[in-house]
């Protein structure tokens, strides 16, 4: 009797699994299929041109371009779902587009298929002020958003460096500077509108719940909150507001080595400090910041720190973290006060990536990686990977969300050559590796896309990947949302 109900469970294991298609058995865009998705949605909203789709088919990241069959450009959610139905019928993938901001290659058509670029939808539905919370169509971006609530006294904090869409940046967990503070895309979404691969329309936390709280049911926001596109398509975004802080100030503070700036960052969160943000950047990565952003900073590992609150609050917590900063061997602050001198300095950590490129190897392209552990060992882990890095023959610069565990690397390396781009993946697979022997993840807010498969099965192994893969084979079972991203073939 065991030995039957171990075959069936196995059998059906096995059947919900294989439920999902190899590479290849997808059908084909032909042109009457284009007619209907035209049909669908409007003459000038099917593009088959092939600049546009090369537009489509890279992010800012390195991965190579995938271009996919055909660019559309829906304006409504029934639009969405109807593609949604045809492409079904026909068995072609389906890519979301927000902004292209990705860093993983999630946007690659690697299986060819339609893009569906949500620019069009870019309606903010509704902000309740009283409630703290709005709701966003899918072409909406971060600044957007903050820019039509700026008169209400609200803002929302999530700040990946990109203006990236907030339906975007729920696909893929984002999060950014202020996440020490207030969290990631994970504790900020309330609830998602998502078309199923079939054309179903699903309302995560229910229709029209926007409670603060919730223990009903299953977390299904939080299933697709990182889901990179791979089991539907966010056409609408319920997500949290919080007020303006009544005062912000901006400090710099620069240390004699890597160890010091990020003890400094531990000892801040030890002290139960509320610190807003605090941001490492080594030397290279000030050098750069210095020429791109026509700064002056001391070239050497430095924090850059910004304190909000009360006046009282702010006046209480930079004098804390100030004895720390010089009790580790920092320097004094450099003020920044203004809300134009603070809007320079974070332009200036935004605009990292660029600086490196542009000024720390012109002509090479730039190799982004994350990874986020405990902050109890990151000043081991952040270190030890600084000292694989200037061992390398490569440039590759440091920066880092250190309030919350997570930092990035930047490796200028010339993909023409075969020696750099094997140093290049030997450094971020050993960064990946060390980050997840010590109870840290691959990958803290770019996700997984098309680089780091192989990574999320270190991390999640066997049982993990299989309840992942029955959850998509359930939920899309012809494999046609965005294929070959996050499950290795």
């Amino acid at each position: 009797m065991l030995a039957s109900c171990k075959q069936i469970l196995t059998s059906l294991r096995h059947r919900c699994v294989s439920t999902v298609p190899a590479t290849g058995s997808y059908g084909s865009l032909t042109d009457s299929v284009c007619q209907r998705l035209e049909n669908i949605l409007g003459k000038g909203n099917v593009s088959t041109s092939l600049p546009l789709r090369e537009q489509h088919g890279r992010d800012e990241s390195h991965h190579s371009c995938a271009p996919p069959d055909a660019v559309v450009f829906p304006s409504s959610l029934e639009q969405v779902a109807e593609v949604a139905r045809t492409c079904s019928h026909e068995r072609i993938p389906m890519i979301p587009f927000g902004t292209g901001t990705g860093l993983e290659g999630g946007v690659g058509a690697v299986e060819g298929g339609v893009c569906l670029d949500l620019s069009k939808m870019n309606s903010v539905v509704e902000v309740h002020s009283e409630d703290f919370y709005a709701t966003v169509q899918p072409g909406v971006t971060r600044n957007a958003l903050n820019g039509y609530i700026r008169d209400t006294g609200l803002f929302f904090p999530i700040d990946p460096g990109a203006d990236a869409s907030i339906c975007g940046m729920a696909a893929t967990s984002a999060s950014g500077t202020n996440a020490v503070r207030y969290g990631t895309m994970r504790e900020n979404v309330m609830n998602l509108q998502v078309v199923l691969a079939d054309g179903r329309v699903l309302h995560t936390a229910g229709l029209n719940v926007r409670a603060k709280k919730s223990s009903a049911g299953f977390n299904l926001t939080n299933l697709f909150v990182g889901s990179e596109g791979t089991l539907g398509i966010i056409t609408m975004a319920t997500v949290r507001l919080y007020g303006v802080p009544e005062a912000a100030i901006a400090a710099v503070c620069s240390f004699p080595s890597v160890k010091a700036a990020v003890d400094t960052s531990v000892d801040i969160l030890q002290a139960g400090i509320p610190i807003a943000r605090v941001e490492f950047l080594d030397e290279i990565s000030i050098g750069a910041a210095n020429k791109f952003s026509k700064l002056d900073y001391p070239v050497c590992p430095t924090l850059f720190l910004e304190f909000t609150g009360s006046h009282l609050a702010v006046e209480e917590q930079t004098k804390a973290v100030g004895e720390i900063a010089q009790g580790n061997g920092g320097s004094e602050f450099k003020w920044a006060k203004s809300h134009e001198e603070r809007a320079k300095l974070w332009k200036a950590r935004h605009e990292w990536y660029y600086a490196g490129v542009t000024t720390l190897r012109p002509g090479v392209k730039g190799w982004t990686t994350d990874v986020c552990v405990p902050i109890s060992k990151l000043t081991e882990v952040l270190t030890e990977t600084k000292k694989d890095l200037d061992a390398s023959p490569l440039i590759a610069p440091i920066i880092g969300h250190v309030g919350d565990g997570n930092f990035h690397c930047l490796i200028l390396t010339d993909p023409s050559d075969k020696e750099e781009m094997a140093e290049t993946k030997a450094l971020a697979r050993k960064m990946a590796l060390r980050a997840q022997a010590v109870g840290g993840t691959c990958t803290g807010e770019h996700g997984v896309g098309r680089g780091k498969m192989d990574l999320l099965r270190e991390e999640f192994g066997s049982v993990g990947m299989e309840v992942m893969r029955q959850i998509k084979a359930s939920l899309d079972p012809l494999n046609i949302m965005n294929p070959g991203k996050v499950f290795l073939p």
